[in-house]
């Protein structure tokens, strides 16, 4: 098409925008719509009528009509959007370099990171609720490296995705069940720790080495009593949605997770089963020997915290954590039949200002401890830790300096790291 032709086409085609444009202003508060975006709340509701006119509220009688476009006012129907739905979200960005990456295969360069995430939580029945997480985000390779592993990674090409989704219904009174195609087996769980990792996931949920994650369709029940008791299990099946694999076939790669639980005011002890069939999801928290993939394994997990009666003491709140996991019929040529790990946290709260705390955890990852017999033992004695100190410059905002490092983190002797590093949540 010539200049002169595009030109003209272009022309024309601003001419029927600009009165729809106008037209549109009548029925839509541009304004309202900006101070709903600044508004501070964490969690807002969403309906049909949010960004709405007072003034020109009714949507099938717009001020001219528009005739323009040859289009019926009844066509357009208000309440499309759900009245018991709500949002929230949060933007993480990070900044730190660590030394001794090299040796783990990863640059020492300063480098960053950030995630994205939206919230969506809707209600049928007011007991009920259908969650769905939408997420974003980019990072260095040295984020997603096991000992170095940000606890806030998630890195897929700037590319907003659904990243969870599931349906949650009570069964009764005391049981909570969950079923959907985006779930993780410790969403399910009955809380067992409550140490929050300042910098590194090796320390979520009290030690992450038995509790893996691996996002794909699940299900499963918790049950918790008045008097504390609480019982829990659940599945996630990876093969489930694909064809070649199926749901609980030999072939599939699933966790069984089972858990028996007691929680007082002040204190919580819990014990869990994993069942594990062609696992690979187990290496957040591990050597490279413990790494290794099994037909079949089994974890045994311990997990525990005690909280002070009051905050802003010297007295902390502690979290520990203890994993055994057995191997059965290995997949790789590695010959570990055990290996173990144990992790400690500890939280300091309103010591410097309201709501800020100071976090100090060490573990040791999940490491080979036993051998088939006439094999070489040749495993290392990893060892990691991280301290931060983390404040809120106002009620949306956090700001996390931290340290952390590491001797014999995965390989050899040589596998030592020492990082610096600062996060800035924002949550709206």
């Amino acid at each position: 098409m010539k200049l002169f032709q595009q030109m003209l086409v272009a022309g024309t085609a601003l001419s029927l925008i600009a009165p729809i444009a106008a037209q549109a202003s009548d029925f839509v508060n541009i304004e309202e719509m900006s101070s709903y975006i600044r508004s501070k709340k964490k969690s807002s509701r969403l309906d049909s009528k949010s960004f709405t006119n007072k003034v020109s509220a009714n949507i099938e009688n717009p001020k001219g009509g528009f005739d323009s476009l040859q289009d019926k006012p009844n066509q357009f129907e208000a309440g499309g959007f759900s009245d018991t739905t709500t949002l929230d979200g949060k933007a993480v960005m990070w900044i730190g370099a660590v030394d001794g990456a090299d040796e783990i295969g990863e640059s020492e360069a300063l480098s960053t990171g950030y995630t994205y995430t939206m919230n969506l939580n809707t209600s049928f029945t007011g007991d009920d609720n259908l969650y769905i997480r939408l997420k974003s985000g980019a990072n260095a390779d040295v984020w997603d490296e096991r000992s170095t592993y940000h606890i806030e990674t998630k890195d897929n090409n700037d590319q907003f995705r659904l990243d969870k989704m599931w349906y949650t219904f009570p069964v009764g009174d005391k049981i909570t069940a969950f079923v959907g195609p985006r779930i993780e087996n410790y969403y399910m769980y009955i809380t067992p720790s409550i140490y929050k990792p300042g910098a590194l996931k090796s320390f979520k949920l009290g030690g992450n080495s038995n509790f893996g994650a691996s996002t794909d369709v699940g299900f499963g029940f918790k049950y918790e009593t008045d008097g504390g008791f609480g019982f829990a299990s659940n599945l996630v099946d990876k093969g489930a949605d694909d064809p070649a694999q199926g749901m609980l076939t030999q072939e599939t790669v699933r966790k069984w997770d089972t858990q028996i639980a007691y929680t007082a005011d002040r204190w919580h002890i819990s014990a869990f089963v994993s069942d594990e069939q062609n696992w690979t999801s187990h290496s957040y928290n591990a050597t490279t020997l413990a790494r290794q993939v099994a037909t079949d394994s089994i974890g045994y997990s311990l997990r525990g915290y005690w909280m002070p009666e009051e905050s802003g003491t010297a007295v902390p709140e502690i979290t520990v954590g203890y994993d055994v996991k057995s191997y059965d019929d290995v997949v790789d040529p590695n010959t570990v039949t055990e290996a173990s790990s144990y992790m400690v946290g500890l939280t300091w709260k309103d010591m410097i200002q309201a709501d800020d705390r100071i976090g100090l955890a060490f573990t040791q990852p999940l490491k080979a401890t036993e051998f088939r017999a006439g094999a070489a033992q040749n495993e290392v004695d990893p060892f990691i830790w991280e301290l931060y100190y983390a404040f809120k410059p106002n009620d949306s905002m956090e700001i996390r300096p931290a340290i952390f490092g590491g001797t014999d983190v995965m390989t050899d002797t040589e596998d030592d790291i020492f990082g610096i590093l600062t996060t800035a949540t924002f949550k709206f």
